[in-house]
């Protein structure tokens, strides 16, 4: 009984740790994003990201904070998942280190991008046009990075929020919600990257579900029926169903 009680406490903080770092993921990055700030399409951005250089660099280091806070989600959640769903869990955990690969990338562009405009303001206008060109460059592969890191976010989520539902870990419409909402940033995403604007119209309903899911995680946590049930191998992949559950 003490030890089915340790085992309850533990799943219970590992879900309000994983709560309290998407929460905290969400919040760096968008503040981070809003000082950073759209880069201007216009002959002399380099001259706009010099005078915001400092602005743009805190924004940097808030994203630096959220790819850390993604790791983290992954790890914590790894050992609640992996009674379910092994492979799953794993995948989970994978995608979110590439995520956080591709933020720290992303940012560290910027920041190049930000010493390039401060040496093209220093040295004069004498390579003008090389400077434009390299920060075009610098621009582009910053927000390809970003959107690979939310593909990557999008394609293992999916399979994830599969788990979350077929184990009844949370209520089924939240799970469904997820599922519906990773679609979307993974086509999303990856249209963008072929060049589609969608006016961020795909990040709707999983921003929605990153709002609620880890609100839910630190007040509630995983069911504990769920979670306190045996799990037997169902596939040869690994993935595991608690008996009694229903697919």
């Amino acid at each position: 009984m003490r030890a089915t009680e340790e085992n309850a406490d533990t799943r219970m903080r590992n879900a309000r740790i994983a709560g309290a770092l998407i929460l905290t993921a969400t919040a760096t990055y968008m503040l981070g994003s809003g000082l950073v700030g759209s880069i201007p399409d216009s002959p002399d951005f380099l001259a706009e990201v010099y005078a915001n250089g400092r602005k743009m660099t805190v924004g940097v280091l808030l994203q630096f904070a959220c790819a850390a806070a993604v790791v983290g989600v992954g790890a914590a959640l790894l050992p609640v998942l992996r009674k379910h769903g092994e492979v799953t869990a794993l995948g989970y955990a994978a995608t979110r280190v590439i995520e956080c690969v591709c933020l720290l990338a992303g940012g560290l562009v910027t920041l190049s991008l930000v010493a390039l405009g401060r040496e093209a303001m220093e040295s004069g206008t004498g390579e003008a046009a090389y400077s434009l060109a390299l920060g075009a460059v610098l621009a582009e592969g910053s927000n390809t990075a970003y959107l690979i890191a939310m593909a990557a976010l999008g394609l293992g989520s999916l399979p994830f929020c599969y788990l979350l539902y077929r184990a009844r870990l949370i209520p089924r419409p939240m799970a469904i919600l997820g599922l519906t909402g990773y679609a979307a940033l993974l086509a999303g995403s990856l249209l963008e990257v072929f060049g589609y604007d969608l006016a961020m119209i795909h990040y709707a309903p999983g921003g929605l579900f990153e709002l609620i899911f880890p609100i839910w995680l630190i007040f509630k946590g995983f069911d504990s029926s769920a979670t306190a049930s045996g799990a037997v191998p169902v596939k040869a992949t690994g993935d595991r169903t608690p008996v009694g559950s229903v697919k």
